[in-house]
């Protein structure tokens, strides 16, 4: 299969830049892969599109302020971007410019004129540097409250007026570097009115990593190194979901994050085996799909391993049909604004 294969022309203005208000109006494009159709509704008919029982998973993560620009010996700005915790005081960070930041280098975060915490350099890999901090988790992350800025996607060229706007309704585990943005679109009261239909809520848990928005660089894609990120399926939870999945209940899981642990806690007879690892999980087309019975997420960057996984569920070319739709219709892509609901 070749990196070509997923490449699509998106003219620039059609990327959203801010998101929609409310949060559940937004288009949603709604793709039977069984009938091959297309069709078109706003977000809030999900209401329709869900049978009584139908189970949502969702991943319960929460996004950190993870990247900060900072000035150190009062004159070098340096940015350091939180990618993945190793242990409790100690993180692999994106710094930029590196050079500025060598092994061994101190640097003090001052705040209100006093130095609120301390880090050092520990070791460096390419432009990734591993610092450690002086100050424990909790703690740690009041100061990156207070200090850091969230990071929204590079492909958002506009502030955010308010952070919240970039966290779901329900998050509830901080350690995520971007949202699982098509929970975005749900709100407390269409969750509300879900419940009352009597669908059911799962929650898993991945922390999304920056890996997700590594681009692929070989041409055939099975060259391609995945990226790891942390995933999390508690007992219980697992119990349910195999029970539901024994009954024939339709298993939906919203974004690809839920996709990735679902899939990646599924075993050879499609039994759910609750655990806590990193999983670098690869679905592209002719992926055998083990629980996950449709989709609702966002729409992916041309190229990326994301837009491989829907195609992989729906099949290529109604896919690139879908995103042709989208585009003459001047869909928004990516974060905020539009989503996709997949059914088999």
């Amino acid at each position: 299969m070749h990196l070509s294969d997923f490449d699509y022309h998106l003219p620039p203005e059609l990327i959203a830049q801010t998101p929609i208000e409310p949060r559940d109006h937004s288009r949603l494009l709604n793709i039977n892969v069984s009938t091959q159709s297309i069709t078109e509704t706003k977000f809030f008919d999900i209401l329709d599109k869900l049978w009584d029982n139908d189970i949502l998973v969702l991943n319960k993560t929460r996004v950190i302020n993870a990247r900060l620009h900072w000035t150190i010996e009062n004159w070098k700005l340096v940015e350091i971007f939180l990618h993945k915790q190793i242990s409790d005081n100690t993180w692999d960070c994106l710094v930029f410019p590196w050079k500025k930041l060598k092994p061994w280098k101190v640097i003090h975060f001052n705040l209100n004129n006093n130095i609120v915490m301390t880090s050092i350099v520990k070791e460096i890999s390419d432009s990734w540097r591993i610092i450690e901090f002086d100050i424990w988790w909790i703690q740690f992350l009041e100061i990156v409250e207070k200090l850091w800025s969230i990071p929204l996607p590079p492909y958002i060229k506009e502030k955010l007026e308010n952070n919240e706007r970039y966290q779901t309704v329900f998050n509830e585990i901080e350690w995520s570097v971007a949202a699982p943005t098509a929970w975005l679109h749900f709100t407390g009261e269409l969750l509300k009115k879900l419940k009352n239909k009597w669908v059911k809520i799962e929650k898993v848990l991945l922390h999304v990593w920056l890996g997700t928005f590594k681009w692929v660089e070989t041409e055939n894609i099975l060259e391609h190194k995945m990226h790891s990120e942390y995933i999390e399926l508690e007992q219980d939870t697992a119990t349910r979901l195999n029970d539901y999945k024994s009954k024939w209940k339709r298993i939906i899981a919203v974004w690809t994050t839920s996709i990735r642990v679902l899939e990646s806690f599924s075993n050879e007879n499609w039994i759910l085996e609750a655990w806590s690892k990193d999983t670098n999980i690869f679905i592209y087309p002719w992926y055998t799909w083990k629980f996950v019975d449709a989709i609702i997420t966002n729409f992916h960057l041309p190229k990326s391993t994301l837009l491989m996984l829907v195609s992989s569920f729906a099949w290529t070319e109604l896919i690139k049909k879908a995103y042709k739709y989208a585009v003459d219709n001047k869909f928004k892509f990516f974060s905020f604004w539009d989503a996709m609901f997949i059914e088999k």
